[in-house]
């Protein structure tokens, strides 16, 4: 009695969270997409790139956004040189960019170069419309700043565009990071918008009205600010909405050994922000009876999709070891277990049909089980390293500084 309601409890928790990513997977594919971007208002943009130490990845950045297809008086790009001890500030405007400086070492990081940013641009006599916030190892669509514009023609007041990573075939550590971007912040947000919950932030590719942020300051400085700050948005009634037509692209390190920076400010910073907003938005569902939060929070606190499958997998192996054994009524939970981890394959692959992923993107499949191993590995450094608010900059790699100078 006690081994069924164990595995009851179980089912309900880890499968429960297995079933929700695979609707959302089939929810996507009955998305729609928007072809054309009219509007009668051409809103006034300032593109921020934040930036520490970024002189060998800001110029391509820069170019890509001045060359976006949108009238060049009615957007301006500003390259936040944080805390930088290189020629970030000069590169930038040389590359045609306003540059603000900042200078301090006390509150340091992505969120506070952002706070510290927006203050100054809103209280400009000539204020922008909008404020979007884009990676300095980033290139964007063409389109960009139009589908912006028609989506706040819309209505909309806080918009993700689809976060993406540049194609590296061979590379298996960044093609790993392709497949769960393409998952975690193209496929699961298309089947969110189709049944009206919020997006969530993912920190590249950003929108925000002026109105929005006067309202609601800045106010995430965490490692994952924002996630934080999509959050605190939603519990304020503001959502996220998602722009799939929108592309920012970023280009992720070949040698996992280099990802390893990044990969911990993703994994470590994601645990004080469930421990901040788990039990506020949890009550608030409750309160309200809003999906929505129940959404968002569902989202939160669902873990990584390898540690998903990972825990599956384990409690699959577990529950056949105990019905060989002859425990009773285990061979049912066999089957569901089974079941759960074929949902699981099957949210990636209908993940990756909804958003019209390449072959190379199905082939990185076949790297699962040796970036299960290099997670664990990294879970065993993040075990013995606490918390830090500090701006961690991804390392580059020398050929990928010097082209662009010239979550799974």
């Amino acid at each position: 009695m006690l081994l069924t309601l164990v595995q009851i409890l179980l089912l309900a928790t880890v499968g429960g969270f297995v079933v929700y990513l695979f609707s959302l997977s089939v929810l996507a594919l009955f998305a729609r997409t928007t072809t054309a971007f009219a509007a009668t208002a051409t809103r006034r943009f300032a593109v921020l790139v934040p930036a520490h130490n970024e002189e060998s990845a800001i110029s391509s950045t820069i170019q890509s956004i001045l060359q976006v297809d949108y009238p060049r008086t009615c957007f301006d790009v500003i390259v936040i040189a944080d805390n930088c001890t290189d020629q970030t500030a000069a590169v930038s405007k040389q590359n045609g960019a306003l540059v603000f400086e900042r200078e301090n070492h006390d509150m340091r990081g992505k969120g506070y170069a952002l706070r510290w940013c927006f203050d100054r641009l809103l209280s400009l006599d000539e204020p922008y419309d909008a404020f979007i916030v884009v990676d300095a190892d980033s290139t964007v669509s063409m389109d960009f700043l139009r589908v912006m514009n028609h989506y706040l023609e819309s209505g909309a007041k806080v918009i993700q565009a689809s976060d993406m990573v540049k194609p590296q075939p061979g590379a298996w550590s960044s093609e790993m990071t392709r497949l769960g971007f393409t998952l975690y912040n193209y496929a699961r947000p298309l089947g969110r918008k189709v049944i009206g919950c919020s997006a969530g932030l993912r920190g590249n590719g950003m929108c925000f009205s002026a109105d929005v942020l006067r309202k609601h300051p800045w106010q995430a400085y965490s490692r994952a600010e924002d996630l934080e700050f999509g959050l605190h948005l939603l519990l304020n009634g503001i959502s996220v909405t998602f722009a799939r037509e929108a592309m920012v692209i970023a280009t992720m390190p070949q040698n996992p050994r280099l990802a390893e920076s990044q990969r911990a400010r993703w994994e470590g910073g994601r645990f004080p922000v469930i421990k901040r907003y788990a039990l506020p938005l949890l009550g608030r569902t409750v309160a309200r009876g809003s999906f929505k939060l129940l959404d968002a929070f569902i989202d939160l606190v669902t873990p990584p999709l390898i540690n998903l499958m990972g825990v599956v997998v384990g409690l699959l192996f577990m529950t056949f070891v105990l019905d060989a054994l002859g425990v009773a009524t285990m061979q049912l939970f066999v089957y569901l277990w089974a079941g759960i981890l074929v949902l699981g394959f099957l949210h990636m692959f209908v993940g990756l049909y909804a958003a019209h992923a390449d072959r190379d993107l199905y082939r990185a499949l076949f790297h699962l089980p040796r970036y299960t191993a290099w997670k664990v590995m990294l879970y065993l450094k993040l075990f013995r390293r606490g918390e830090t608010k500090e701006w961690i900059r991804t390392t580059r790699e020398p050929a990928i500084a010097h082209e662009k100078s010239g979550d799974v």
